[in-house]
């Protein structure tokens, strides 16, 4: 009989099966709730929402009640072991920080979470692969472009990367066809301004543009492991 798989394992495979991470950041007021509701109208199915919005925890505990297993909620820019476990316990099943952490990869990882350490050079990536991280978010993406994928991709052929920090509507099918397991950002998927002008569909017509520009992409490569 085969096993559940992990939290962890979850995590990343609806991140990579999807191709996209979109991400939050709210200063106040924001109504969290229709805005995740709309990213998953989308087709996102792990949203991340940044530790620095106002109320965060209690944002957790609500959407996690609303939404229950639908999604995979994010804790972005964690920094600490204490904000990791707080976010687990609201709710958060992935912990995502901007830098190399070991001390919050191994609290995610004691409380049951994903975690998906932020890194931009070959040294750090290996030191997160090596530390335990379940994804590794190369940030500023832009700064190496796409083909910076295929580097990173042909010394760590079994990381699995996730770019954020410049990622577009025209340059996402590269970075996917680059080596990127999937695409992240905020503006991209979240602006205020067009959701005033628009409304929360904008932002669901955005998941589902990079939902297809990666299904595009992987069109000629191999199937994901």
């Amino acid at each position: 009989m085969s096993q559940a798989p992990s939290p962890e394992n979850e995590a990343v495979f609806l991140t990579r099966s999807t191709g996209v991470l979109p991400a939050m950041k709210i200063k106040a007021g924001g109504d969290l709730v229709s805005y995740v509701r709309a990213m998953h109208d989308g087709g996102a199915r792990v949203i991340e929402i940044t530790t620095t919005t106002p109320g965060i925890f209690e944002a957790f505990e609500t959407l996690t009640a609303e939404f229950k297993d639908r999604i995979f909620l994010a804790a972005g820019t964690t920094l600490d072991e204490t904000t990791a476990r707080l976010a687990i316990l609201a709710g958060a099943r992935v912990i995502v920080s901007p830098a190399l952490r070991p001390e919050v990869i191994a609290t995610a990882h004691r409380y049951g979470a994903a975690m998906y350490c932020g890194a931009f050079t070959a040294t750090e990536v290996l030191a997160a692969m090596e530390a335990g991280a379940d994804m590794v978010k190369i940030f500023p993406a832009t700064l190496g472009g796409p083909k910076y994928m295929t580097n990173l991709k042909m010394v760590y052929p079994g990381v699995k990367l996730c770019p954020s920090g410049g990622i577009s509507l025209e340059n996402a099918a590269e970075f996917i066809r680059c080596g990127a397991d999937a695409i992240s950002g905020n503006r991209n998927f979240f602006d205020l301004r067009m959701v005033e002008r628009h409304g929360v569909r904008w932002i669901s017509e955005q998941v589902e543009k990079y939902i297809g520009l990666v299904a595009g992409a992987r069109k000629d490569l191999p199937e994901l492991p």
